[in-house]
């Protein structure tokens, strides 16, 4: 069978699902104790002592058969069924139309169809006094009021048993529900800190709790341990190697400067090719998770980053604000700073101009960058964002080459933050749009 439609109404989270399956027993445990109590043996009970007493109401009848006239009914059934302590007295016409009860009288719906099944006469039954039964019965001295204790007829207090079973089962899945939040506060401890690194911040986590969620945590922190030690050495590494070679950079660079001008030119145009590839490398190596995560207002901070590229000469636009969404962003500003840098840098060296626009709405904050260049084919946008990756088929190397690690850059802090760099074609322009996407 296909259960696929039960899913949009059982819970999303590990705590309702686990609450779920703790409650769904109980509950069906309590309606089966219930609704077998209430078939098997209030009912059953009820039955047996509504034939007693019917018994003793034939007794009474044959009593009222006996009496001369009406005025000597009372005393006739005195006589003869006194010990019995029926109330019998003549009833005024009109008797009532039909039976009576409470809402709540469960027994009652028993015993009324019980009664009338099993004695001819019967007008009317009154319940609603807890304590007493009134039957109004046609006799040959005319219409009689017939009145005895209700405990003669169904069991004291019926509702004990489901009054106890709902309270004793509310108090116990609450102290389950207590239970099961303890043991699965380990485990969003746990995803708490998986998703805090993966931002790329280092929280602070124990492992706690059952011992499979303490070997799963465990294993977590050897993970993150063993990934942090690789990003260390690949910065360090990165770093030294970059710092090394700037040194004999500034030597040939100052040994160019002793030669004619017109024939270090195009040596000294490797040299500036070599000085950026090494600070393409810096730029790298340092990483997305540079700086702490602090407010930030999304509008003023891309209008800040726009109007500095403005003011080195490239053609930037910042387009009008998008989206309802109003209030500040966590985001670590270095970073986010370097990525936009490097999507706008890619959009002006590949076309003749960019258009830069910020949609914020309550979930969600989107930076968009397009230009009108060639655009990246869509079987190699994955590519493109891999480190050291150059897809020369799809831009053109002769307006600056890069070492491929601009959108590697943009797509690493994007995760960073939680986010994700989405690359894709432009409707405005036509060339390549790059959506740096992060969740508020």
């Amino acid at each position: 069978m296909n259960f696929a439609w039960l899913k949009r109404y059982v819970p999303r989270g590990i705590y309702g699902r686990a609450a779920l399956i703790l409650l769904l027993p109980v509950v069906f445990l309590q309606l089966v104790v219930v609704v077998i109590f209430a078939q098997r043996h209030f009912e059953g009970v009820t039955g047996q002592m509504t034939d007693t007493v019917l018994r003793e109401l034939e007794l009474v009848m044959l009593a009222v058969g006996t009496a001369p006239d009406a005025q000597s009914v009372p005393m006739a059934v005195e006589a003869r069924a006194g010990p019995l302590d029926f109330v019998v007295t003549r009833a005024n016409r009109p008797l009532p139309d039909e039976d009576s009860m409470l809402w709540y009288d469960y027994s009652g719906r028993v015993l009324i169809p019980r009664l009338r099944s099993k004695m001819d006469g019967i007008e009317a039954v009154d319940l609603s006094d807890d304590d007493f039964v009134v039957l109004y019965i046609e006799s040959v001295h005319g219409p009689l009021r017939i009145q005895f204790e209700r405990r003669r007829i169904s069991a004291s207090n019926p509702h004990q048993l489901f009054v106890y079973t709902v309270f004793f089962g509310v108090l116990l899945s609450v102290i389950a529900s207590i239970y099961l939040r303890n043991q699965l506060r380990p485990i969003k401890r746990l995803a708490r800190a998986a998703e805090a690194f993966g931002r790329g911040r280092h929280e602070p986590y124990t492992p706690t709790g059952a011992v499979e969620v303490r070997a799963a945590g465990n294993a977590f922190v050897d993970m993150r341990a063993r990934i942090e030690r690789q990003i260390e050495q690949r910065t360090l590494m990165l770093s030294g190697v970059s710092h090394d070679l700037r040194t004999p950079l500034t030597r040939m660079r100052l040994g160019l400067s002793m030669i004619d001008e017109e024939d270090a030119a195009p040596l000294l145009a490797d040299v500036d090719d070599m000085q950026r590839m090494l600070d393409e490398f810096l730029n790298f190596a340092k990483g997305a998770a540079e700086g702490e995560p602090e407010k930030v207002a999304p509008h003023s901070f891309i209008s800040a980053i726009v109007e500095d590229t403005q003011r080195t000469g490239r053609k930037v636009t910042l387009l009008p604000p998008e989206g309802a969404g109003e209030g500040i962003v966590k985001l670590r500003k270095v970073a986010m700073r370097r990525a936009v840098d490097n999507l706008i840098s890619n959009a002006v060296r590949y076309g003749s101009q960019a258009e830069v626009s910020v949609m914020l709405s309550d979930r969600t904050l989107r930076i968009r960058v397009e230009d009108d260049g060639p655009g990246i084919p869509e079987e190699r946008r994955d590519e493109a964002t891999r480190p050291f990756s150059r897809l020369d088929p799809a831009r053109n190397q002769d307006k600056g080459g890069g070492v491929g690690l601009g959108l590697a850059i943009a797509s690493d802090i994007a995760r960073a933050h939680g986010g994700v760099l989405r690359l894709g074609e432009s409707a405005r322009l036509g060339g390549l749009r790059a959506d740096i996407v992060i969740a508020r």
